[in-house]
């Protein structure tokens, strides 16, 4: 199985401009790669509660400027016609699920059926906080959320009660250009993260790892989907790599940083252990647009996919 090749759209950092966004939309598409995906944050604090999940567990400078995710994929939504849109993730328990159904249901109209729903908790208890939702409970907030949104896709009319919110029976349309609804994916590495996309998620958002970790990750994924009575091979795999690409191995390169060589050699051994989807986030080793593109030309040829 060859993976499908994608790129993470200009959306913070220094991409966070919109001629940005446009030009690699368009290129990404022209040039054959199959995806663009967009993230979800919503500040930087000064103090952080939590490490992020990624590196030495430091937030990433260029975060500190970050563009809205559905504002970003309705403009890419119209600068293309065929690449797929996506979103790795949407921290879901932060958007009731009637604006969150209806915003997505509109990227999806836009894009006559290209959306790829990605949702995830999050992991900062600081932007729980600035957006005004509990901590405590999130998990069980986040199955109800999406029970929510299969409700609202599905039903005429539609019916919601919990605790956290209510619609009363109502009309709510346009329902999805994807019938039923837009694939949903689901991001998260805990046992119950795990668990939670085989039992009911069309795909998995996982990210660049040791291939044995994300190997084993997916092996509870599997087994999740087999115990609910779902066929496993209709699981996807999706990984996120937020490669550093250095110059050469013996020039001064920032700490983390791979070659082009290195890098496309582990994309391929990541393809070749199943995954089905690979999208490329350079917004962080990435000078310009026009670096962007060659960098992700680069790794593709690298890589073999």
């Amino acid at each position: 199985m060859t993976a499908r090749l994608g790129l993470g759209l200009p959306q913070y950092g220094r991409f966070a401009d919109p001629e940005a966004l446009v030009t690699v939309a368009r290129e990404a598409e022209a040039r054959g790669f199959t995806s663009l995906w967009v993230g979800d944050r919503l500040l930087t604090p000064l103090a952080p509660r939590d490490r992020y999940p990624g590196g030495d567990g430091t937030i990433p400078h260029a975060h500190r400027t970050f563009l809205d995710p559905f504002a970003v994929l309705s403009v890419a939504a119209s600068v293309t016609s065929q690449i797929r849109l996506g979103t790795s993730t949407l921290n879901a328990n932060w958007y009731p699920p009637a604006l969150l159904a209806r915003s997505l249901t509109t990227i999806d109209q836009l894009s006559s059926g290209r959306l790829e729903v990605g949702l995830g908790l999050g992991w900062s208890r600081d932007e729980y906080a600035a957006a005004g939702i509990p901590w405590e409970g999130r998990a069980a907030r986040f199955d109800a959320t999406l029970d929510a949104l299969e409700t609202i896709w599905r039903d005429d009319p539609v019916s919601v009660t919990d605790r956290r919110w209510d619609i009363p029976p109502s009309h709510i349309f346009p329902k999805p250009a994807q019938l039923p609804r837009p694939p949903v994916h689901l991001a998260g590495f805990s046992p119950a993260a795990l668990a939670r996309v085989g039992r009911r998620a069309d795909g998995w958002l996982a990210a660049s790892m040791p291939l044995p970790m994300l190997t084993a990750m997916w092996g509870t994924v599997r087994e999740s989907a087999e115990r609910n009575g779902r066929d496993p091979d209709e699981v996807r795999v999706i990984v996120r790599a937020n490669p550093i690409v250095a110059g050469s191995p013996s020039g001064a390169a920032p700490p983390g940083s791979r070659t082009v060589e290195q890098i496309g050699d582990h994309l391929r051994a990541t393809a070749e252990a199943g995954v089905h989807e690979i999208f490329l986030d350079l917004q962080q080793t990435a000078h310009d647009p026009a670096h962007l593109l060659d960098l992700a030309e680069a790794l593709r040829k690298a890589s073999g996919l």
